[in-house]
C-alpha cells in the first residue's frame, strides 16, 4: 500500500497539534514508520485513508464504536435531532429521555450526569467520594493504565510532568486480584482513603470473590467503591460488567460504546452520593460536571439510538461470538506459523488484544511494530483486536488470512533477526516521560 499522502500530512499535523493527534493512543509514534494512515471515512468495520487505502479496522475508535462506523439508525437519529438545535439555556426534554433510557439498563444506578469524556466522569466520581467521606486519598488499580487526564491520576502515570509532588502523593496503587495489596493500603493510610477505583477487567478476569472483597474492604473502611466501565460498559453486558459479574459499586463511569463513537460519557451511581452535585440535600454542595456541551442534543440522540439497538438486537452476543471466532482463528494461525508463544491473543472475546514477544519471550515493541507493518500492508488496521457489531464472519476470515501471512514473516524475523524485516523505527508506549 502507498501512504504518501498520509506521510505528507504528518508535518502539518505536528506543526498545529501537539503530538500530531488529539489522543496519544492515535499518534503516529504508535504505528510503523511511514505507515500511519490519516483516515477520511469509515463504514461498518472498514475505514479509508487519504491515499485511498481500504482497511478492515479493529480497535473501533479506541473501543468507542461498538455498532460500526456511520451505523445507519444512529446517524439518522442524530440527523433528525440536528434540525431542532443542539444546545439551549435550559435542559432539553431529550436529557430526561436519555437519563431514563440509561438508568433502566444499569442495575446499581439511581442518578446519572452526562458529560463528554471519560476523564471528567471518573474525576467527578473521585470528587464526590472525597466530599462524601471527608477524606483525601484515592487508591487506584496499578494494573490499569489510564483513568483520567486530571492531575490526581496522571500524576502517578508514566507521564507525570507538570503535576505537583503533593498531588501525586494523594494517589496510591494496589494490584488487581490482590486483596492483600488493597488491605495493606488501608492499614498504612488508616482513615485517609476516600475511594477505591478500578476497571472490572482487562486481559485478566476477576478471581472468585475479588470484587466481593473490594466491596467489603470499602464498607469496612468507609471508602467509596468506584468502577470504571468506560471499556467494559456495553461490551461485556448491556448492563455493564457489573451485571455480568454481580459487582456492586457505589459509583460507575461509562462512555465509549454508550453512543457509538459520539461524545457522550456518564457518571452514575447511588443517589446519596450523586445528589451532592445538586441541591436536594443539606450538606455542602459539590461542583459536579457543569459543562456547556455535556448535554448536546445530537450526542444524546446518538446514545438513545445506540441503547435502543442494544435492547432490540443481539449486539453483545455478536461481539462475543465474532471475537471468539477471531481469537480461535488467530491462535490456530499463530500455532501453524510457530509463533503462538510470541503472539498471544489476550482478553475476553469482546475486547481482544495481541501481544508481541521476542526470541527470549519478552514483550517487544520492535516485534509489535513488525506485526503491525505486515498487517497494514495487507489491509488490516489493528492496534488491538476489538471487534464491532458490523464485523462479519467473512471479515474475520480475511483478517485471519492476513495475520497468518504476517505470522510467517514474524517467524522468519525471530529466526533470522528482526533488522532484516523491520522497516524504520519501532513504536513506543503512548504514555512515556520523554520522546
Amino acid at each position: 500500500m502507498n501512504f504518501d499522502k498520509s506521510c505528507a500530512l504528518r508535518a502539518r499535523l505536528h506543526r498545529l497539534i501537539p503530538g500530531g493527534a488529539h489522543t496519544y493512543a492515535k499518534g503516529d509514534d504508535q504505528f510503523p514508520q511511514e505507515m500511519a494512515p490519516v483516515i477520511v471515512c469509515g463504514k461498518g468495520c472498514r475505514v479509508w485513508d487519504v491515499d485511498g487505502n481500504e482497511f478492515i479496522e479493529y480497535g473501533s475508535g479506541l473501543r468507542a464504536v461498538a455498532l460500526g462506523h456511520a451505523y445507519p439508525p444512529v446517524v439518522e437519529a442524530v440527523r433528525r435531532q440536528l434540525e431542532f438545535g443542539s444546545n439551549f439555556v435550559r435542559p432539553s426534554l431529550i436529557e430526561l429521555e436519555c437519563a431514563e433510557s440509561f438508568l433502566e439498563l444499569i442495575p446499581n444506578a439511581e442518578m446519572v450526569k452526562f458529560c463528554k469524556d471519560g476523564s471528567d466522569a471518573v474525576s467527578g466520581a473521585v470528587k464526590l467520594a472525597r466530599a462524601h467521606t471527608g477524606k483525601d486519598m484515592v487508591a487506584i488499580c496499578g494494573n490499569h493504565p489510564f483513568f483520567s487526564v486530571d492531575d490526581w491520576a496522571i500524576g502517578v502515570s508514566g507521564m507525570p510532568g507538570g503535576v505537583p509532588a503533593t498531588t501525586r502523593a494523594m494517589t496510591l496503587k494496589f494490584n488487581y486480584n490482590d486483596l492483600g495489596s488493597l488491605e495493606k493500603l488501608f492499614d498504612e493510610h488508616s482513615g485517609n482513603i476516600a475511594a477505591v477505583l478500578l476497571e472490572a477487567e482487562k486481559e485478566t478476569p476477576p478471581a472468585p470473590g475479588f470484587f466481593d472483597g473490594v466491596r467489603a474492604l470499602c464498607d469496612r473502611h468507609g471508602a467509596v467503591f468506584i468502577l470504571d466501565e468506560m471499556i467494559t460498559g456495553f461490551r461485556w453486558h448491556v448492563g455493564g460488567a457489573q451485571t455480568r459479574y454481580g459487582i456492586k459499586p457505589d459509583l460507575s463511569s461509562f462512555g465509549k460504546a454508550l453512543a457509538n463513537g459520539f461524545s457522550v460519557s456518564a457518571l452514575t451511581g447511588k443517589r446519596e452520593l450523586m445528589q451532592l452535585g445538586g441541591f436536594d440535600h443539606d450538606r455542602e454542595r459539590v461542583f459536579l460536571l457543569s459543562t456547556t456541551h455535556g448535554a448536546e442534543t445530537h450526542g444524546l440522540a446518538a446514545a438513545i439510538a445506540t441503547m435502543k439497538v442494544y435492547r432490540e438486537e443481539p449486539v453483545i452476543d455478536v461481539l462475543w461470538q465474532r471475537g471468539q471466532s477471531l481469537a480461535d482463528g488467530l491462535k490456530a494461525a499463530a500455532a501453524d506459523a510457530g509463533v503462538a508463544d510470541h503472539v498471544p491473543i489476550l482478553g475476553q472475546p469482546c475486547c481482544l488484544v495481541f501481544g508481541s514477544r521476542d526470541t527470549d519471550g519478552q514483550p517487544s515493541q520492535p516485534f509489535r511494530t513488525l506485526l503491525m507493518q505486515e498487517i497494514l500492508r495487507r489491509g488490516v488496521l489493528a492496534t488491538s483486536l476489538v471487534v464491532n457489531y458490523s464485523h462479519t464472519e467473512a471479515d474475520i476470515d480475511r483478517t485471519v488470512e492476513i495475520f497468518s501471512e504476517a505470522f510467517f514473516v514474524y517467524r522468519r524475523a525471530l529466526d533470522e533477526g528482526i533488522e532484516k524485516y523491520l522497516l524504520g523505527r519501532p513504536v513506543k508506549p503512548a504514555i512515556r516521560p520523554f520522546a
